[in-house]
C-alpha cells in the first residue's frame, strides 16, 4: 500500500488557496473515481481506493499545515506503511506556477509542513511532489501571497497541472523513483 498525502490547512477560508494545492489535488481524484473522504481518529481525512489497481491510502491532515507530521505519522503507524512508500503533494514557492518536480531526501526547504513530517516520522525519504506556486511579484508578504486564492488564469494552468500530478504519482507507485523523476522532472526544463 501507498499513502498519498496532500497537505493544506482544513476550513473553507483556506480552500481553494496556493498553499492547498495537496488538497486541491486529493479532491480532483476524490472527483476524478469517485470516492469520498472520512474524518479518523488520526486528525486526518482519509479515503482508501483500488482505482488504480492497487491499495492507495488518500490523506489530508487536519491539523493544519505545521503539524501535519502528527497524523502523517498516525496514518503510517497504523497501517504499517514505511515512510519510502509515503507520497507527499506541497505547494513550493521556489518553482514557478505550474513546474512540477518529484525528489526524496532533501530537508524542508522552508516548508513547515514538511520540516513537521521529517520531525515526526523522523526520516525525510518520503517522496515529495513540489508544486510550484510561484513567488509574488511586489512586495506582498510571502504569508499573505500562499494563503491567497489563483487568479482565473492561473486556477486554468493548475487545472492542467493536475493530471501531471496524477501522472507522476502513478509512475512513482509503478515504474519507481527514478523513472518518475526522470520523465516528470525533465518534462519542464
Amino acid at each position: 500500500m501507498y499513502i498519498v498525502v496532500g497537505l493544506g490547512n482544513p476550513g473553507k477560508e483556506y480552500a481553494a488557496t496556493r498553499h492547498n494545492i495537496g488538497f486541491i489535488f486529493l479532491d480532483y481524484l476524490a472527483e476524478k473515481y469517485r470516492f469520498a473522504f472520512k474524518g479518523t481518529k488520526w486528525q486526518a481525512d482519509t479515503a482508501k481506493d483500488l482505482s488504480w489497481g492497487y491499495p492507495v491510502l488518500f490523506v489530508k491532515p487536519q491539523t493544519y499545515m505545521n503539524r501535519s507530521g502528527l497524523a502523517v505519522r498516525a496514518v503510517a503507524d497504523f497501517y504499517q506503511v514505511a515512510s519510502s512508500r509515503i507520497i507527499v503533494i506541497h505547494d513550493d514557492l521556489d518553482l514557478p506556477l505550474g513546474r512540477t518536480k518529484i525528489m526524496t531526501n532533501r530537508g524542508a526547504g522552508g516548508h513547515n509542513g514538511i520540516r513537521s513530517l521529517i520531525e515526526h516520522l523522523g526520516t525525510n525519504d518520503f517522496v515529495r511532489v513540489r508544486v510550484g506556486i510561484g513567488r509574488p511579484d511586489n512586495l506582498e508578504r510571502v504569508s499573505d501571497f500562499v494563503l491567497s486564492r489563483f487568479e482565473q488564469e492561473e486556477t486554468e494552468k493548475m487545472c492542467e497541472e493536475l493530471n501531471r500530478l496524477e501522472m507522476g504519482i502513478r509512475l512513482v507507485m509503478e515504474e519507481g523513483l527514478p523513472v518518475a523523476m526522470n520523465r516528470i522532472n525533465a518534462d519542464q526544463m
